[in-house]
């Protein structure tokens, strides 16, 4: 089992920025992909960025360019540097992680709002 605690959510004005923090504890030598989702009401939860255990990344369209995903391996921790932030980006943003066999696991959830 892995455990993941997000921090760094808030609200923010348009322009504004934030830096978004995912520890992971546990069972953490098998942790493949790290990543972060986020789900904006009314609408299906979305891949934002992810990480590969090889740093590679994904990022989505809408954020290039403006985010960046990080991750400390030392730490167990992944990051999301979020500059430039608009109101599209206000959601519930999800830490998830990809194990090596192929089980996925969610943080709780962090609030961001970007107000206009």
């Amino acid at each position: 089992q892995v455990q993941l605690v997000e921090a760094g959510g808030g609200l923010v004005q348009a322009g504004g920025s934030l830096r978004l923090s995912c520890a992971a504890s546990g069972n953490i030598y098998r942790i493949n992909v790290m990543g972060w989702y986020r789900q904006a009401p009314g609408k299906q939860r979305e891949l934002v960025a992810r990480i590969q255990s090889d740093t590679s990344t994904n990022y989505a369209d809408s954020v290039k360019g403006r985010f960046t995903i990080s991750r400390d391996n030392a730490k167990n921790t992944v990051y999301l540097q979020m500059n430039s932030l608009k109101p599209e980006d206000t959601g519930v943003y999800y830490c998830n992680v990809v194990m090596t066999y192929g089980a996925f696991h969610w943080g709780q959830g962090t609030q961001v709002t970007v107000s206009s």
